[in-house]
């Protein structure tokens, strides 16, 4: 079974009209026909239900995102839609959640919230020859804490499974700021964010906050890290991946660092919309460079996996050339057996490691 620490299945289902039910090329053709042109990725998706359980993936962290950018706000480099207020961005976060509960109840999906759920999840999935009927888990995710309008609001998404929560994202944000912003860190309701998290053992993802928040989140809290869908500085130079010294403290932490498959976070010079993965024959090998770049700083492969991310806002105009959809992380693996990886690091980077993190909830 593969784990993918990072999907934003219901920003797909909810904001670009995806019935995720259907297959990927169903949804493909379905764009196509009706000649919708308004993101980039229009007709060209590689995440659906069907092609995540075809692919062996069964079990991801599943987002909701809302962000707040009040008219008189900052001006920032980023243009994300945001909400005016928190009240609305909170509202759109239950309509994520209320989307992933259809899910449930359609037998597609099965939320997993504490070890023993996802122990009897994990077995099921290793006891079933054919995984393509069994639903997919998913974990509950926040990326951008801007829809916890308070701190009570932050227990109510508790109490429904919340058990991730990444601060930032894009641009500016209540509680820290985030990729490509001015560079600041925490606020001061990002502190008190960060210690009530830490008393709910809620996962901190560290991915998105700028260098600054970076270092204060973690001196701020003390639970357990992940950097879901990061990669590395030292290879793709930008703010958006994390130097060496920021991987080495993840490490440290006993966290996991998600590989990210968004072709820009892989190649060095890659311009987004204007050049082609396909053209410059980038594929999935690149992302094992990233892995063993993470690999050589921890000495082991404890600390890797994948958060593919392959759904951001972005189809196969920005994948890597030798993935039609996420069903194709399975060619990871003779990749990885190529590259000199033992079966039990294989084992490692498709699951073990995110179970491992996961068995702290």
């Amino acid at each position: 079974m593969i784990v993918d620490a990072h999907l934003d299945l219901a920003t797909n289902a909810m904001a670009y009209n995806r019935d995720l039910t259907q297959p990927v090329h169903a949804i493909r053709e379905r764009e196509r026909a009706l000649g919708w042109t308004d993101h980039p990725d229009r007709g060209r998706g590689t995440v659906a239900l069907p092609d995540l359980r075809r692919g062996g993936v069964g079990l991801v962290f599943a987002t909701m995102i809302a962000r707040v950018q009040p008219p008189d706000s900052k001006p920032s480099t980023v243009r994300l839609p945001g909400w005016h207020s928190p009240a609305q961005a909170f509202a759109d976060a239950r309509r994520q959640l209320a989307w992933y509960r259809q899910m449930e109840a359609q037998g597609e999906m099965v939320q997993i919230k504490n070890a023993t759920e996802l122990t009897a999840h994990v077995s099921r999935w290793g006891r079933e020859e054919d995984t393509t009927q069994l639903p997919v888990g998913y974990v509950l995710a926040l990326e951008g804490a801007d829809s916890i309008a308070t701190l009570d609001h932050l227990h109510w998404f508790y109490e429904r499974g919340l058990r991730s929560i990444g601060p930032a994202h894009f641009g500016p944000g209540r509680y820290a700021a985030g990729t490509h912003h001015d560079g600041s860190g925490l606020t001061s309701a990002g502190r008190e964010l960060l210690r009530e998290m830490n008393d709910l053992d809620i996962l901190l993802d560290l991915t998105h906050l700028t260098d600054r928040g970076f270092y204060e989140a973690l001196d701020v809290f003390h639970g357990p890290v992940i950097a879901s869908h990061q990669n590395c500085r030292a290879l793709v130079a930008g703010e958006r991946q994390f130097s060496d010294d920021q991987l080495k403290r993840v490490i440290e932490r006993g966290g996991v660092i998600g590989g990210a498959l968004d072709v820009w976070m892989l190649q060095p010079g890659f311009v987004r919309g204007k050049d082609d993965p396909h053209v410059l024959k980038i594929g999935l090998e690149k992302i094992i460079d990233h892995f063993e770049h993470i690999c050589q700083l921890a000495g082991n492969c404890d600390h890797i996996g994948i958060g593919s991310d392959l759904d951001g806002l972005f189809g196969t105009e920005q994948s890597p050339c030798d993935l039609d959809t996420i069903a194709d992380l399975q060619k990871l693996g003779p990749l990885l057996e190529r590259r000199g990886y033992s079966v039990s690091d294989r084992e490692k980077i498709f699951s073990g490691n995110w179970l491992r993190m996961l068995g702290k909830l």
